[in-house]
């Protein structure tokens, strides 16, 4: 497992280090699919925020494929998939009383999701 030492951090701050990988994976979801959020509770490193699990959302947009990070923490291994723009409402993330005016847009993995069944 490579580890980042102090005198590597402006040069990976500078060019980005992308996880972006020139792999091939099929897709599991496509623009305009309804999903849901899969509600799991991994332990240790996950890039899922608490407030999505379990909730609905509408894929937006295909980034392409990228290392999956919780895998990749662990030293489990890159397990490259693709990576989505999701759309969720205020109102399905934090109730009724918030408003629909706008659109919250979280990159998901594959892994965090399910179509919406």
């Amino acid at each position: 497992m490579a580890v980042v030492t102090a005198d590597m951090v402006a040069e990976l701050s500078a060019t980005g280090a992308s996880c972006r990988l020139d792999e091939t994976a099929t897709p599991r979801f496509s623009v305009g699919d309804h999903i849901v959020v899969r509600n799991i509770n991994p332990p240790g490193h996950t890039r899922m925020p608490r407030y999505v699990r379990g909730k609905r959302g509408v894929v937006q947009r295909d980034h392409g494929v990228f290392i999956f990070p919780d895998t990749n923490a662990h030293a489990q291994g890159e397990k490259p998939q693709h990576v989505y723009s999701v759309r969720f409402t205020p109102s399905e993330l934090w109730g009724g009383d918030a408003s629909d005016r706008d659109s919250i847009y979280i990159d998901m993995w594959d892994d965090y999701m399910d179509l919406q069944g």
